[in-house]
């Protein structure tokens, strides 16, 4: 049915078509497009792209003639393997719809797949130039691989044949301490997790429990170009680039290439070859260390041998030791043959001095000696006996001195001690008469208080409030609070602020007693 009609009997003249509001209308070519459109794959160029903090994906699909505005939410965008990018040919899936706020039809797209190899080649090529021109694969960047690393960190999936064959072929070669971080290889995954494995490894402090990784390997298995595809994105690139420790990167088979390769530190061509960069051959090492000890244990010979001919042709070329003693011999004989004679005349000599002096030495000299020495004590005892009768005089006088200071002082220290005394003898009368005064004033004090806690319990008694007309009523003993326990009692007595009064005991009623005896009412 026509929801216009301009056949009416006059053109541009109302008929009996029937009026709608905008949001009819809108609602009504919303309903015609999604149910004529529900899911379709739509084949074009990427155009404007837009990524907005909320994190929704706003796109453009084109071809030579048409443009269709296409939408991703926040959810869909994270579920996609491959991102659109400006440029690049897709094939978008998804459903159609308006946006009744601007009058438009636009895409909701649900996955986004490359439209062939070539669109991906393309993105690829265009990837890795930004990266290079970033300089992420320069050369000098790359860091040479350890010779034989102490510990060995694997990125790959923990169930596949890869791991496998890294661990068997160290195990062959020079086993090593291998650390295995657990990530996704393939899917929407595998670029976060591997990008966090690398991040990982660097963030472990040398020395800790867990021990630091001297080498990283990332690995997978062959694939296609889509299985690899998060091998290319571009976080797994610059956590490559960004690594302190030596990365060698395995993914794939030696055809496979991705971007990973360009930023490692070495590229395999397979997980095998990645373990036989990774270390040295254990029995060759130990043959070449054998033919190291071999080469040294000649030379060593060879370097004695030589040594010990060159000193014996050196030896050749000096004098015989008879022919070098000869001349000294013969000197030492002469001096020899002279020492007897020399020590003769140094005998002869030395006796002469001791007779001159044996001359001078005569009885008279000895006690001329003595006399001088025995003039010296004796001027020496006088001068001693002077000294010291001068040092008594002097301590005497120091004596005298100190004697004649101490009289006054003792004086003065017997006149403090007397102040002192009377002072405290005063001070000690005045707490005398403090002492006696104390327990009166206490008692009056406490007197006092129990003057006024006891008019606090006569004004808080009921015995006051009885002299302001109140009375207590009793019955049988009991305080009665009211008329029922009044009625109730067989006895009454009513307490007033002069005495007590007592009522007579009620008559009992029998029981089933067509009449109660009357009672006069109290109150």
């Amino acid at each position: 049915m026509d929801m216009f009609d301009d056949t009416g009997p006059e053109a541009g003249q109302p008929g009996n078509q029937p009026e709608y509001t905008v949001s009819e209308l809108s609602g009504a070519v919303k309903r015609v497009i999604e149910g004529e459109f529900g899911l379709v794959r739509v084949r074009g160029e990427v155009g404007r792209v837009s990524r907005p903090a909320s994190g929704h994906l706003y796109f453009d699909l084109k071809d030579d003639r048409s443009v269709i505005a296409a939408i991703s939410w926040k959810g869909q965008v994270a579920k996609m393997q491959v991102r659109p990018e400006e440029g690049m040919e897709v094939v978008a899936t998804g459903r159609m719809t308006t946006f009744p706020g601007q009058s438009k039809y636009q895409l909701i797209v649900e996955d986004v797949a490359p439209a062939g190899a070539g669109a991906l080649m393309a993105m690829l090529e265009k990837r890795r130039a930004a990266l290079q021109a970033e300089g992420l694969f320069e050369a000098d960047r790359k860091r040479p691989i350890p010779y034989l690393p102490g510990v060995i960190g694997v990125v790959t999936s923990p169930s596949g044949a890869v791991i496998r064959d890294i661990l068997h072929r160290l195990r062959d070669r020079f086993p090593r301490h291998v650390l295995i971080w657990p990530v996704a290889v393939q899917g929407q995954a595998c670029a976060a997790e591997v990008a966090a494995a690398i991040r990982g490894f660097n963030a472990i402090a040398p020395g800790g429990p867990i021990p630091r990784p001297d080498l990283l390997i990332v690995a997978r298995g062959g694939g296609s170009l889509e299985d690899l595809w998060g091998f290319n994105e571009e976080i797994v690139v610059r956590a490559a680039a960004a690594s302190d420790i030596p990365l060698i990167s395995a993914v794939g088979h030696e055809t496979d290439t991705t971007l990973i390769d360009y930023a490692a530190d070495r590229r395999a061509p397979t997980p095998t070859a990645a373990a036989e960069m990774a270390v040295p051959v254990r029995l060759e090492l130990l043959a070449s260390n054998d033919a190291l000890a071999a080469r040294l244990s000649r030379a060593l010979a060879q370097g004695v041998a030589l040594r010990g001919q060159r000193l014996r042709d050196l030896g050749r070329a000096l004098p015989r030791a008879d022919t070098l003693l000869t001349g000294p011999v013969q000197r030492l004989d002469t001096a020899a043959g002279r020492l007897s004679g020399a020590l003769s005349i140094a005998v002869a000599k030395k006796r002469g001095v001791y007779e001159r002096s044996a001359g001078r030495m005569r009885p008279e000299a000895l006690l001329s000696l003595i006399t001088r020495r025995g003039d010296g004590v004796a001027s020496a005892g006088q001068r001693l006996g002077s000294a010291q009768g001068r040092r008594l005089e002097r301590a005497r006088d120091r004596a005298e001195a100190l004697s004649a200071r101490l009289a006054p002082a003792l004086a003065r220290m017997i006149g403090d001690a007397q102040r002192e005394t009377t002072k405290g003898k005063g001070r000690l009368a005045d707490l005398g008469l403090r002492l006696d005064a104390a327990p009166a004033q206490r008692l009056s004090a406490l007197s006092q208080r129990l003057e006024a806690l006891d008019r606090t319990r006569q004004t808080l008694g009921y015995g006051e409030t009885l002299r302001r007309g109140y009375a207590v009523v009793r019955g049988d003993g009991a305080v009665v609070t009211g008329r029922a326990g009044a009625e109730k009692a067989t006895l009454l007595e009513i307490e007033f602020h002069d005495g007590r009064l007592s009522l007579g005991a009620k008559p009992a009623t029998k029981k089933g007693s067509a009449k109660r005896p009357e009672q006069g009412s109290l109150f």
